[in-house]
């Protein structure tokens, strides 16, 4: 009895056995259903996307690129696009099913629209991983399109703040420089979709859109009543009417980027790598020579930006070193022999030759020896946490002073000193550019390598 109970639980098993399907609906889309589905093997929740073969299939052409698509999403790897665990043709029930994982909080858009407050710190966040995504799969070759971006299709699990782009079930492997079809959502297509001429930058245009709707909460031409409406618009360049409600300047040229002609249309590589999507803005900060310490002002930034105890003293022997350029004879307020910037200078040393920092010694430091800012800036890369401290202290060279620190040096300054510093802020962007991208080439090795011992392991 407790068997026959147990059958009726599901409505569906996989031709392997590991999965079955409940009938409770978790999403509908043009062409296919998305289920709540449970993998017996390794006991968890998992998503079951059935998609009618009736319903896409209008030609011999069209199946052979179901089959495609459906290999394609097996090969995905990447921590910004959905998983895909499992994926088969059931000829008899004429559909094809996709299993995937399973988002706790649903789609962005019904995070978004559950959660209204929620800071530009979080949407960055967002953003960067979106990126990352379509970075991926827009450096397949040929490339990876997706076609139809928009909040709708991109998952969140809100207990950690990621995001994932999923439904790629309208994604292509592109044959030709171009592709030659029109698919998507009229609200997120890129002019030149409806041309039927386009490269991967459509995706980058429906990013916009995404990000237009993240920070608003209004779905893009809201205004128009029919497709006919919006395809005027986006024909003729009108941009949506939620675009002038984005007071930021900064998030709204971010979107005005995005939202570009094809020809001006940045990338997804490059778009990471913009100011908007750093991690902390610039951060001026008071110094009273007679009443402050470099350790009691890193303190009160270690709250602001929810520093570690071990960041605070690197943060102020920063603030002391950049103080001791500017006056000489400044008296430290950290003890030299428990420096955590010392140890970790001789640690940098000792490790990686190629390091801006593997030039100095700590003591030609201590003594004032000629040092640029790209030098100071591969310290604070060498972080747990370098991409907000980093940020935070990348102009940190100046910061004004209660006793008007900054404009007494400001009048020593003549014209040669003046040049100096434009060489040395260029050599610094130079540097952290490099810096980022060795750590991304790291961080790729790492988890390469990661993933190569756990199939060994398997």
């Amino acid at each position: 009895m407790d068997g026959e109970d147990s059958e009726t639980e599901y409505a569906e098993r996989d031709p392997s056995g590991r999965y079955i399907r409940y009938n409770e609906i978790l999403g509908r889309g043009a062409f296919k259903n998305v289920f709540k589905a449970f993998d017996e093997v390794d006991g968890i929740e998992v998503a079951w996307n059935q998609v009618r073969i009736d319903d896409v299939m209008r030609s011999p052409n069209d199946l052979e690129r179901l089959y495609l698509e459906v290999r394609l999403l097996e090969s995905l790897k990447h921590e910004n696009i959905i998983k895909s665990y499992n994926s088969w043709v059931d000829d008899r029930n004429k559909t094809v099913n996709i299993i995937t994982e399973l988002f706790t909080s649903g789609s962005l858009r019904q995070y978004r629209k559950k959660h209204k407050n929620v800071d530009m710190k979080a949407v960055k966040s967002w953003a960067r991983q979106i990126l990352r995504g379509l970075q991926y799969l827009h450096g397949h070759d040929p490339p990876i399109l997706h076609r139809d971006l928009k909040c709708d299709n991109i998952f969140v699990n809100g207990n950690h703040g990621e995001v994932k782009i999923g439904d790629l079930g309208l994604a292509t492997i592109m044959q030709r420089p171009a592709a030659h079809s029109v698919i998507g959502t009229p609200e997120f297509m890129a002019p030149e979709l409806y041309d039927e001429e386009y490269n991967e930058l459509v995706d980058i245009y429906s990013f916009g859109m995404c990000m237009l709707e993240m920070v608003t909460l209004e779905y893009p031409y809201s205004e128009c009543t029919n497709p006919a409406q919006i395809y005027r618009k986006v024909s003729t360049g009108i941009k949506p009417a939620a675009l002038d409600k984005v007071k930021d300047l900064q998030v709204k040229h971010f979107i005005e980027k995005c939202l570009a002609p094809a020809s001006a249309r940045l990338p997804a590589k490059e778009l990471l790598n913009d100011p908007f999507l750093q991690k902390a803005d610039r951060l001026e900060f008071s110094f009273n020579l007679d009443t402050d310490t470099s350790l009691s002002v890193a303190t009160e930034m270690a709250e602001q930006f929810e520093l570690s105890d071990h960041d605070v003293f690197v943060v102020a022997e920063f603030i002391d070193f950049v103080i001791s350029k500017i006056i000489p004879g400044w008296t430290s307020s950290i003890d030299p022999c428990t420096s955590v910037t010392k140890s970790l200078c001789k640690e940098l040393q000792a490790s990686d030759s190629c390091n801006p920092l593997a030039a100095y010694s700590w003591e030609s430091l201590q003594h004032g020896a000629p040092i640029d800012l790209a030098v100071e800036e591969a310290l604070l890369a060498q972080l747990d946490n370098v991409n907000t401290l980093g940020s935070s202290m990348q102009d940190v060279s100046s910061l004004p002073s209660n006793t008007s620190l900054m404009s007494l040096v400001e009048k020593d300054l003549d014209d040669e000193l003046k040049l100096e510093r434009e060489l040395i802020e260029s050599q610094y962007h130079q540097w952290c550019r490099e810096l980022s991208r060795l750590r991304d080439e790291a961080l790729e090795g790492a988890i390469n390598r990661w993933l190569t011992r756990r199939k060994v392991d398997c």
